[in-house]
This record gives structure tokens, C-alpha cells and sequence, in this order.
């Protein structure tokens, strides 16, 4: 099938968010300019860079009409806010802080998870998390809308610290099977990572590689 209109795929739902997945979730606690947290998670949500480390994440609200969520208010009022990472144990959790509650509510209690503080920005992280990124706010690009609306936003913010916990580092490095991060796919489907393979790009073992192509070439 080919379609070129979001709006006239012609199947139950559309397939843009399941063909683009997984994709991680960035669980963003932020503090209101009254100190009240929010915690919210957003699956539109990636690295960008890693010298200096900047994430983007997207907190759009198409389901209300596109207004602002309290998240991006908070984080241009405050120019602060933390990504927590979600494993499984914390999927429930996770969901529960996704309803759309007054500002006023903490979804860190909402959610019975605790708030732990933060080394180098004011808002609080969710203590339980695996890992989570300490984030200072760069700048937000405003991305077109398909009505007016809709106000799409991308969030960029550099990694100021980083949180880790000790149980998924195994020799020096982040085990992705003791972490067991889920992603979010299309539709209400989540993926869980429980096994990893490895490959080595060409460029790390150049002479192997020109080796292997001159026995293949004299067989």
C-alpha cells in the first residue's frame, strides 16, 4: 500500500507511530515556577548528540486540542527538568502518570513513586528509575501543525549530570538485559529489550576487513 495523506491511510489507525519504533520514552519531571512537580512520559524522544550530550523530546497534546502540556511551561519558565528512564518494573507507574490531571497534582505521588533530589538542577528525579539525566533547557523549535490548533513543539535540553544505578552496570558497562528498558511502538503497544547482539563496523577493523576482501577476491 502507499498513501501520501496522514488523514486517508485507510486502515483502523494510523500506522506512523508503529512503523517508527520503537522509540524510547523520556519520563520528564519538571517543577512549576510554585514548586509543584510534574512528571509526564513522551515517546517522541531521542539522543542528538553525545559531546557535549543533548536530548530532544516532544511534548505535544493533540488529544486536547493541542494546548500547551504543563511540562513545556514548566521547563521554559524554569529552564530545567529531568529525564528518567523506565524499565519494566516501572511500566505501571509510568502509565499512570501519563492522565491528564490538574497542574497542581504531583504525578510523582500520583504515581506512589518517590521523588529524590536532584544534584546539580532543582527538579526532582523518580528515585526508582535505573538511570536518569539531570538536564538544563536549550531551546524549543516550534514544528508545523496540521491545524491551527495543534502546536507541535521539540524540546532540545544538554545532559548537565547523570544518574545510574549500580545494578545494571556489569564490567564498566550498562547491561541492556539487567536494565530492560521498554520503548513505546504504534497504537498501545510497548516493547521490552531482554537479549542484544553486537556487530562491529568495518571502519573499527579496517585491515580485517581489506584482508577478507583480498582472500575473497583470490578465491
Amino acid at each position: 500500500m502507499f498513501y501520501a495523506d496522514h488523514r486517508k491511510h485507510g486502515l483502523r489507525h494510523s500506522p506512523f507511530k508503529a512503523l517508527v519504533a520503537p522509540r524510547p520514552i523520556a519520563w520528564v519531571s519538571s517543577l512549576s515556577t510554585d514548586g509543584v512537580v510534574n512528571l509526564a512520559p513522551y515517546s517522541f524522544f531521542n539522543a542528538m548528540a553525545d559531546s557535549p550530550p543533548i536530548i530532544v523530546f516532544a511534548p505535544n497534546n493533540p488529544r486536547l486540542g493541542g494546548g500547551r502540556k504543563d511540562t513545556l511551561e514548566n521547563i521554559e519558565q524554569t529552564g530545567e527538568f529531568v529525564v528518567n528512564l523506565c524499565n519494566w518494573d516501572l511500566r505501571v507507574a509510568m502509565n499512570e502518570s501519563s492522565a491528564h490531571v490538574p497542574p497542581e497534582v504531583d504525578e510523582i505521588e500520583l504515581a506512589g513513586l518517590t521523588a529524590a533530589p536532584s544534584e546539580i538542577v532543582k527538579p526532582p528525579r523518580v528515585a526508582e528509575a535505573p538511570a536518569a539525566l539531570e538536564c538544563e533547557f536549550l531551546f524549543r523549535v516550534r514544528l508545523p501543525g496540521s491545524s491551527p490548533k495543534i502546536e507541535n513543539n521539540a524540546c532540545f535540553g544538554r545532559v548537565v549530570g547523570v544518574h545510574i544505578s549500580d545494578d545494571i552496570i556489569v564490567d564498566g558497562m550498562v547491561d541492556m538485559t539487567r536494565y530492560r528498558p521498554i520503548a513505546r511502538c504504534g497504537y498501545m503497544d510497548y516493547a521490552l529489550v531482554e537479549s542484544v547482539f553486537s556487530m562491529d563496523r568495518p571502519d573499527d577493523n579496517l585491515e580485517a576487513s581489506e584482508a577478507r576482501r583480498r582472500q575473497e577476491a583470490a578465491e
